[in-house]
């Protein structure tokens, strides 16, 4: 499933690269209340130390798969094995945080998120979603 067209890698490589490691809250949890039922051992309240380590475990995935966008198969394949065989996260959730996604990196970004990159991000979020969630079938 790679990302073949450059024009859109460019977008995704020069967003991704403003992306601050303490990546700020996607609003996953206000949004889709359901997701929390995966993190009982987690303090959920804004600004937590396990909410910010976790944010920055999805910011480090999502820039592995940047990094090997010929190859994000590969990149995620354990990530892809642990949520699907270990957590047993339900697959709708990747959707729901690509969506959050999404829309934190048009709040954050406002001046590069153009048309075109609505789409290139749209896209290669769906390519992510794609692969983490192919252990399930």
């Amino acid at each position: 499933l790679p990302h073949k067209d450059g024009e859109e890698q460019g977008i995704i490589y020069l967003t991704m690269d403003k992306f601050p490691l303490n990546f700020p809250r996607t609003g996953l949890f206000t949004s889709y209340p359901q997701t929390k039922t995966y993190f009982p051992h987690f303090d959920l309240h804004h600004g937590s130390a396990q909410m910010h380590a976790h944010g920055a475990k999805v910011v480090s995935a999502i820039g592995d798969a940047v990094k090997n966008i010929d190859n994000i198969k590969s990149a995620l394949s354990k990530l892809s094995e642990l949520h699907a065989y270990i957590l047993r996260v339900d697959p709708v959730n990747f959707k729901l945080l690509s969506h959050c996604l999404l829309v934190t990196v048009a709040a954050h970004f406002p001046a590069e998120f153009t048309a075109e990159a609505h789409a290139a991000w749209d896209k290669f979020l769906s390519i992510v979603s794609s692969v983490l969630t192919e252990k399930y079938r």
